[in-house]
């Protein structure tokens, strides 16, 4: 029972995905489908876990669009965009950023993981976050930055947010306030 709601889910989700990604994941779910009819539930998890990499791998992407453009004195790397089923299928799009004098900044977004979004409660907690660091705004939304200027933000208890680097504090929240985290927010 848990395959069929798994695998529609999957197809639930595969029918919101543009054309373009759609069609590698649709066949992914298709084949699962199949193998699952079939009696093959080895066959139909291994396709339904192609589907949810895939998946993850669009998210990422989408994930990269969001990165700031680099700020004036800036110059940037093109952004990472990957799947990592190590961190239980997170979606993460990394751009690193430097400057003239050598310092670097460093934004990356994260989502798509139970383990990502074990940080939602913690950095969500005022009390619990002002433990870690000083809470600063971040647009409308609170972020958490450490002593070393590095700046973390929960968005919507799902996405991570973590701009990091050599650079001065005031560098990486410009960073952090650069990123469309409205757009974000409705993904």
């Amino acid at each position: 029972m848990q395959i069929l709601r798994t695998l529609f889910f999957a197809l639930a989700v595969s029918a919101a995905m543009p054309a373009f990604a759609a069609d590698d994941i649709a066949e992914a779910i298709d084949q699962a489908r199949k193998a699952y009819q079939s009696g093959d539930t080895a066959g139909a998890k291994q396709s339904l876990d192609l589907a949810s990499q895939l998946i993850g791998q669009k998210n990422a992407e989408n994930f990269a669009t969001l990165l700031p453009a680099p700020l004036p004195g800036w110059k940037a790397e093109k952004a990472q965009a990957n799947s990592i089923a190590m961190l239980g299928g997170a979606s993460a799009a990394t751009r690193l950023y430097t400057n003239a004098k050598g310092d670097t900044v460093e934004v990356s977004i994260t989502g798509d993981s139970a383990l990502i979004m074990q940080f939602g409660p913690m950095l969500s907690n005022p009390a619990m976050a002002g433990a870690m660091g000083k809470l600063v705004k971040v647009g409308n939304q609170r972020g958490l930055q450490t002593q070393e200027g590095d700046i973390m933000m929960m968005i919507n208890g799902k996405f991570l947010i973590n701009v990091q680097g050599s650079a001065d504090a005031a560098a990486k929240l410009a960073f952090a306030q650069a990123i469309d985290v409205a757009k974000l927010a409705k993904m």
